[in-house]
């Protein structure tokens, strides 16, 4: 007789806090697929839900099965699957789309005004089992570590920030050395940036950083200006290139300083509050900054897998993994802020 319930990391009431319990397994309806799940990671999303924060409060409809970073194995197909077969190995993009709204039609999925998210607005995938459309599922390369497509969520938000614009010979600033921010720098090393710096508060993100990427000038701001890093490094112009991942108004307004003339930012933090920048430096040095959310659906899951196939290595950046049931325990490893990823086991690796 089949399984008909699951373990599964569920936010039951509107308040701090996850528990592990039984629930029905989804059944597949067609066009999907049900995904048993091996590992998953937690993200700073999962940290907010947890938490039970004012966007959380906003946004989280309990109670509902949280998650969105897995990797797994295709035990079922809906009706009028046929692009996959059972035993693959597969992530997914946590992004559902409406497919008929403007962008969707110009196949600009990732701007979807409607989309729907695993783990946050319909049940995710800290449980046993996971049922997505089909067109949601990725096929992964064989030889990549299931740990690294556990985190490839994260991994595809730093590669879509990363390849916004042209890193080859340039010099890149990137604010903000948590998990996203340390893989945005290895990947700037792989794609040829000239020098890269990063800054944090965190000591121990810092030091995980240098041993990421032993060549990049890795700083606390606190401890030495804009101004004399740049002279550090021997720039005369500004950086080229800025990656923001930080979310602090303060590290973006440095950022902006620091540019060169005609300088490009990508933006990735969410930034709290009223933030004043120098308006003059934008308008008058010519300078782009482009907001970046999620992942652009599908071209950056193939840029991230090519790059896992020749040799990029983020695996640094996982630092912890637990058993799915001492979930307690990697939330309190996030929560301390002395991690980088943090990765769940749900089964046996395959």
């Amino acid at each position: 007789m089949a399984e008909k319930t699951m373990l599964a990391l569920v936010k039951t009431e509107p308040k701090q806090g996850l528990t592990l319990k039984e629930v029905p397994i989804p059944p597949v309806s067609p066009g999907q697929v049900k995904i048993r799940i091996l590992k998953t990671a937690i993200c700073g999303t999962d940290m907010h839900i947890y938490n039970w924060d004012e966007w959380s409060r906003r946004t989280i409809k309990t109670p509902q099965i949280i998650g969105h970073e897995f990797v797994g194995e295709i035990i079922e197909l809906g009706s009028g699957v046929t692009q996959y077969s059972e035993g693959d190995i597969v992530s997914g993009e946590g992004h559902i789309v409406c497919k008929t709204c403007r962008n969707c039609m110009a196949g600009r999925l990732h701007l979807c005004k409607y989309t729907i998210g695993v783990g946050v607005n319909r049940d995710g995938c800290f449980a046993e089992y996971l049922v997505i459309p089909a067109e949601n599922v990725v096929r992964i390369a064989p030889g990549i570590p299931l740990d690294i497509i556990a985190c490839s969520d994260a991994l595809g938000n730093a590669v879509h920030t990363a390849l916004k614009f042209d890193l080859t010979g340039e010099d890149i600033l990137i604010t903000g050395a948590g998990p996203i921010g340390i893989m945005a720098a290895i990947i700037c090393r792989h794609c040829g940036a000239k020098k890269i710096a990063i800054t944090d508060l965190n000591p121990y993100r810092l030091e995980l950083a240098k041993k990421a990427v032993p060549d990049a000038y890795v700083v606390d701001p606190r401890e030495i200006s804009s101004s004399d890093l740049m002279r550090k490094m021997g720039l005369t112009e500004g950086f080229d290139v800025g990656l923001e991942m930080s979310g602090s108004p303060q590290a973006f307004a440095d950022m902006i300083e620091s540019m060169g003339n005609g300088g490009k930012i990508a933006l990735l933090g969410i930034l709290k509050g009223n933030i004043n920048i120098n308006w003059d430096k934008v308008v008058f040095g010519g300078l782009t900054i482009q907001g970046i959310y999620g992942r652009e659906m599908f071209d950056t899951w193939y840029k991230m897998i090519s790059m896992l196939q020749t040799g990029l290595d983020v695996s640094m950046v996982i630092t912890h993994r637990f058993d799915f049931k001492d979930f307690e325990k990697g939330f309190e490893v996030m929560q301390s802020g002395q991690s980088g990823k943090v990765v769940l086991d749900w089964a046996k690796e395959i």
